[in-house]
């Protein structure tokens, strides 16, 4: 089972923020978050969704039990968003073109 405070404090600790940094970023108070550490409370949903939006990951990569999660660029999110915005069959031709590009002939 994740802990997700110290999943918090991990992603917290990789971008060097202190717990103010965190609670600026996230639009959280300072007094909310430390009281999550002194207290070991489970922030609240709204809270999680608060700090899922600071890191620049989704809700669902900051409560996964998978280690690290995925950081999304802002070049990586207008992928998808274009990406989104495609039919089925668009979306399968671009995929598979993708793939061509990234396949390597041997010599």
């Amino acid at each position: 089972m994740i802990n997700i405070l110290d999943k918090v404090e991990k992603m917290r600790l990789k971008r060097n923020w202190s717990e103010y940094d965190l609670s600026t970023h996230a639009d959280l108070p300072q007094t909310t978050i430390n009281t999550w550490y002194r207290k070991q409370k489970i922030p609240t949903l709204y809270s999680l969704d608060k700090l899922s939006s600071a890191f620049g990951i989704t809700l669902s990569e900051l409560l996964a039990d998978t280690g690290d999660p995925m950081e999304i660029t802002e070049q990586d999110q207008e992928i998808l968003d274009f990406y989104r915005s495609l039919t089925p069959k668009q979306q399968k031709l671009l995929k598979q073109y993708l793939k061509s590009l990234t396949e390597h002939d041997a010599p």
